[in-house]
């Protein structure tokens, strides 16, 4: 949530920032609810404190013998008026902070406007691989090694699923398992979070309400009451610590969690959406660090470089891409995007995104943290990476790594998790 001060500071400034995103938003409205919520209040306050003096003129009265009616009867007025003033008070907060809750994040100063087009590759790792044989697709490599059954995923949940099958539940588990070994390594807090999530959660990582159609609702609740499936455990990460005021001594924190993640995105009928590309279900496993505001920066460079850190052992040929921001999401200030080569569509597909929300979801949650120095309560900055997403490496490794023979050779860092060098 974009801090209201910022607004009555510099409103220019801030629909400046919100046009690179493409969000046109005019404050006038906002900032005169703004400016009547606050002479409702000034006015309360009045209010208060005059009745504060009427009340301590009462036990005077009653000791002098004076009536009292008309004296109660102005403590009754003044009640009823600081009653309706509270209602008044409310009800504008209720629309300040819902225009401000619709609102996107503010882009870094440095990230440019518009779409996927002004995307920019920072860096690219790896050979692109070139085959002296005619390669084959994911889909039909997958399904002729018996990695992937998507006919009967279909029969099971309909479009969008599949099924992993033998020596394909082996490689999926394997990146899975390396990916929670690399973390761990590296001091990162292994979470295993609920997978059904209140709809507070939504809010504070600042996906509600904009997205929450594109949930998984239970049926039958209330959505205010209710829960859904999570679409990535950063969700739930990033709320753990919602409402509470941590030591600052303790930051940066740094998590990790694997989940499965539902999502309404439809597979498409689009060839680069064909196979495991695009699904209603996937597994990922999910960073995110909770950093005091001058380490945000630093901390975001730590999980850009662990996720390609990731991809890179495993041998695939990638790049980095930092999004414009009409591409970043609508709570991130910055993303940077891990993208793998995808031979048969002769794209490259993000198993990745990196993003700073700064103290967007903070303040939609409460997340605080003391700093040492200064004894202040601050909004924490929270970041958050995949490393990685898993759907989408498969298809990456099948493709790059695929023999002559119809055979695929398994990255050696899954060697030990798989229990084989070649799947045939």
């Amino acid at each position: 949530m974009i801090d209201l001060q910022l607004i009555r500071k510099d409103r220019e400034s801030v629909a400046a920032a919100l046009r690179k995103k493409g969000a046109i938003v005019d404050f006038t409205e906002l900032l005169e609810w703004d400016k009547a919520r606050r002479a409702l209040i000034a006015e309360v306050e009045t209010f208060k404190a005059k009745r504060n003096k009427v009340s301590g003129e009462i036990p005077l009265y009653k000791k002098q013998g004076k009536d009292t009616t008309e004296i109660f009867a102005e403590m009754r007025s003044l009640g009823e008026a600081i009653a309706e003033s509270d209602k008044k008070v409310d009800e504008l907060n209720e629309k300040i902070n819902d225009f401000l809750a619709r609102l996107p994040n503010l882009p870094d100063e440095d990230v440019v406007a518009g779409e996927k087009e002004n995307n920019e590759v920072i860096r690219v790792e790896g050979e692109k691989p070139v085959f002296d044989f005619a390669p084959q697709n994911h889909v039909d490599l997958c399904t002729k090694l018996g990695l992937i059954d998507y006919e009967r995923g279909v029969k099971l949940s309909g479009g969008g699923y599949w099924i992993y099958r033998g020596v394909g539940a082996k490689l999926e588990w394997a990146l899975i398992n390396f990916f929670i070994s690399e973390h761990l390594a590296d001091g990162y807090e292994f979470i295993l979070p609920p997978h059904q999530l209140s709809y507070s959660c939504g809010f504070g990582a600042g996906q509600f309400p904009k997205f929450e159609d594109e949930v998984y609702w239970l049926e039958g609740e209330d959505r205010k009451k209710g829960h859904f499936m999570l679409p990535t455990a950063e969700t739930a990460l990033v709320n753990m610590y919602a409402g509470e005021i941590i030591d600052g001594a303790k930051l940066p924190m740094k998590f990790f969690a694997y989940t499965p993640c539902y999502r309404k995105e439809a597979g498409s009928y689009r060839s680069e959406e064909r196979g495991m590309i695009r699904g209603h279900q996937f597994n990922k496993v999910e960073m995110v660090i909770y950093s005091a505001q001058e380490k945000s920066k630093e901390a975001f460079e730590e999980l850009v470089n662990k996720a390609a850190s990731l991809v890179k052992k495993l041998g695939l040929h990638f790049r980095v891409s930092k999004l414009a921001a009409g591409d970043c999401s609508a709570s991130m200030a910055r993303t940077y995007d891990i993208e793998v080569w995808i031979p048969s569509m002769g794209i490259y597909k993000e198993v990745s995104s990196v993003s700073n929300a700064n103290d967007y979801q903070a303040r939609r949650n409460g997340t605080r943290y003391k700093d040492p120095a200064t004894g202040k309560n601050l909004f924490v900055h929270t970041l958050n990476g995949s490393g990685l997403a898993t759907s989408r490496l498969i298809p990456a490794i099948v493709e790059q790594f695929q023999q002559a023979d119809g055979s695929v050779r398994v990255p050696d860092v899954l060697v030990p998790f798989v229990g084989t060098d070649v799947i045939r």
